[in-house]
């Protein structure tokens, strides 16, 4: 029964982080542009050492690339919004200072007048460094990242001039992986790395938002089967250590 026992121990271990990813996808399923990247399966796997090698454990099986499968369109009317189509993601700064992507697009104008995303993290444009906006210009980003800004005081037909490219890469060809800050990163690079635009054309959705690619439905009912494969893990325990009872007791009554 030893190995009844063992085996339910094991699967609980394995199966906590799934529920961990679970419960970071339910919280997220409001913010915008959050896309899920962990992918995870228990297969059994042979546990070798010394005697015989039959012995078959559960283990996790895992991989944590960003699934950039489009989200629900969002129609704001704000000026500052965009949802980036297909595979398109920004290039924003992280928290360590270095390049990093992001699909969240509900931009905003600090303090000091610079571009960034809501969760303050200042967008790159297509040189490199910080988008500086005008005070109280009247800004207009169209499909392909281009930044105008105009005097909503002008008489007549206000006179736009390109103040910024936002910095945008196709991500159809190239794997990213999520950084501890949330932002998309270059798999097996050097953290920081920039990469080659694919061959789809990057676009954006102006005055809209991509919501999160979560589904609420399909994540819950996920975490009540890891939690019904919980309980019954923990009936196994129980009933193994009741059958090894019975067993002590029959051997101590012959």
């Amino acid at each position: 029964m030893d190995r009844l026992s063992f085996n339910a121990m094991a699967a609980i271990n394995e199966d906590r982080y799934i529920r961990q990813q679970l419960s970071n996808d339910i919280a997220n399923v409001t913010t915008a542009g959050f896309k899920q990247t962990y992918e995870a399966t228990i297969q059994p796997h042979q546990a070798v050492g010394e005697g015989f090698d039959s012995r078959l454990q559960p283990r996790l099986y895992t991989t944590d690339r960003v699934r950039l499968d489009a989200g629900p369109l969002m129609v704001t009317g704000r000026d500052l919004d965009v949802s980036m189509n297909h595979k398109t993601v920004l290039g924003v700064t992280g928290n360590d200072g270095k390049l990093a992507f992001t699909r969240r697009g509900d931009l905003r104008i600090n303090t000091s007048g610079v571009l960034e995303t809501g969760s303050g993290h200042i967008v790159q444009s297509q040189d490199g460094g910080p988008i500086t906006m005008p005070v109280g210009s009247r800004i207009n980003i169209t499909n392909t990242g281009l930044i105008y800004a105009s005097d909503p005081t002008q008489q007549g037909i206000p006179q736009e001039q390109l103040v910024g490219t936002l910095m945008l890469r196709d991500a159809s060809t190239t794997n990213l992986i999520k950084r501890e800050d949330g932002l998309f990163r270059v798999d097996e690079k050097p953290v920081g790395t920039d990469f080659a635009t694919g061959p789809e054309p990057v676009s954006l959705t102006p005055q809209a938002l991509e919501g999160s690619s979560v589904n609420p439905m399909a994540s819950m009912v996920k975490l009540i089967e890891q939690s019904r494969s919980f309980e019954h893990q923990v009936r196994m325990i129980k009933e193994s250590k009741s059958n090894d009872e019975s067993g002590a007791s029959m051997m101590k009554a012959s």
